[in-house]
């Protein structure tokens, strides 16, 4: 089991930018793979970005594609989400989350962070 901690959401006006930082307690290779999902208000749980810790391969939702970029820090436990260009429909509660592989959806991942909430007006 790893956990994992989100930080560095806020409040920023639309065309700002903020970087999400997780930090995960350990890598194994079941949890290789970290995602960034969001979640607006009565809305589903959405994939925004991934990343595999092994060796730095990324994906990313065509909604951010261009805008947000996932990386990771030498130490391979710490992923960002750097966002650029935020508009209001990227208001949401953001999550990481780990699994052993990238893709599926979010109910096949079992290691959620508490989340940090971003707001864009």
């Amino acid at each position: 089991h790893v956990q994992l901690v989100e930080s560095g959401g806020g409040s920023v006006q639309a065309g700002g930018s903020l970087r999400l930082s997780c930090a995960a307690s350990t890598y194994t290779a079941m949890t290789n793979c970290v995602s960034w999902f969001r979640q607006a208000p009565a809305k589903e749980r959405e994939w925004v970005a991934g990343i595999y810790r092994s060796d730095g391969t990324t994906y990313s939702a065509d909604s951010v594609k261009g805008r947000f970029t996932i990386s990771q820090g030498n130490g391979k436990n710490t992923v960002y989400l750097q966002m650029n260009n935020l508009k209001a429909e990227d208001t949401a509660m953001y999550y990481c989350a780990a699994h052993e592989v990238c893709g599926g959806s979010w109910y096949d991942y079992n290691n959620w962070g508490q989340g940090t909430q971003v707001t864009v007006s």
